[in-house]
């Protein structure tokens, strides 16, 4: 017993400097990614990773996660299928690694790697509502035909998510992407109406009109419930050119929204487009 004790406390003197070696390379490795030195960072990580200790799996992470900051789209791309390859134990950082893939396979598709809209579209269906989520988000901003396959989502979100902002932005994506499935997601339920208000319409309706044409270049039909979030998504420029047209673009929605029933209101471009808009 005496031979076993001394033997075992002879390991526990060797194994002590390698342990305070490994602590301080994972402190120095955590600092460098604080101070958003992420060349030096991960280079700190890839050590850790290669030494194969208990903290591999969380380095192979933080590789992944040094290259994307460091905008190595495609290699951080890899580098998160790697650690996820892993079967890793942390569900956090799982679905961390797994939501940024999402963001870099769109950003990848984007530069023409179009094999990357296969990721986006199995991640619809990941297990992981986050990541289903943001999968919805991606595909609606690449806009075209990808974009419809998060369609049937997005409508699910608005069905079923009470989180304001999620269901906010899903909005504004199908509104880009399928204005009709938008009007059919959000047919606006009946609601009692103080007696002032009764007379306005649930519809805003845009007409746009090229010079001298008589039919619309452009149809929309949306839901009034809907139309306040649209005009707050305006981009700067937008708003500055109602400005120049004589509208206060911070008050429009509000005098839009208080027209008198079926009333037009008409702009009219300099190349004589016009865009009507109209409640109903």
């Amino acid at each position: 017993m005496r031979r076993s004790g001394s033997l075992l406390l002879a390991m526990l003197v060797f194994a002590l400097p390698s342990l305070a070696q490994d602590s301080e390379r994972l402190r120095n490795a955590k600092a460098l990614v604080f101070d958003r030195k992420y060349t030096e960072a991960r280079q700190a990580w890839q050590q850790i990773l290669s030494a194969a200790g208990p903290e591999a799996e969380t380095a192979a992470y933080w590789v992944a996660r040094c290259s994307e900051n460091l905008k190595e789209d495609a290699r951080a791309f890899k580098e998160y299928g790697d650690y996820l390859a892993r079967k890793p134990a942390d569900r956090a950082l799982v679905e961390e690694a797994r939501t940024s893939r999402v963001g870099l396979a769109a950003r990848l598709y984007r530069s023409g790697q179009t094999q990357q809209l296969l990721v986006l579209k199995e991640a619809l269906a990941d297990a992981s509502r986050t990541v289903r989520y943001y999968a919805a988000f991606q595909l609606g901003g690449l806009g075209g035909e990808p974009a419809k396959a998060a369609v049937p989502l997005l409508k699910r979100i608005l069905a079923e998510e009470r989180d304001p902002d999620l269901v906010d932005r899903a909005k504004l994506i199908l509104l880009r992407v399928d204005p009709q499935a938008l009007a059919v997601a959000q047919t606006p339920r009946p609601a009692p109406q103080p007696a002032a208000t009764a007379s306005h319409g649930t519809w805003l309706k845009v007409r746009v009109f090229e010079g001298g044409t008589a039919t619309p270049k452009v149809s929309v039909n949306v839901p009034v419930a809907l139309a306040e979030i649209v005009f707050k998504s305006l981009p700067e420029d937008a708003k500055k050119d109602l400005s120049l047209k004589g509208y206060d673009a911070e008050n429009f929605w509000e005098r839009l929204k208080n027209l008198p029933k079926m009333e037009i209101l008409t702009i009219e471009g300099e190349d004589g487009e016009k865009v009507q808009i109209w409640i109903e």
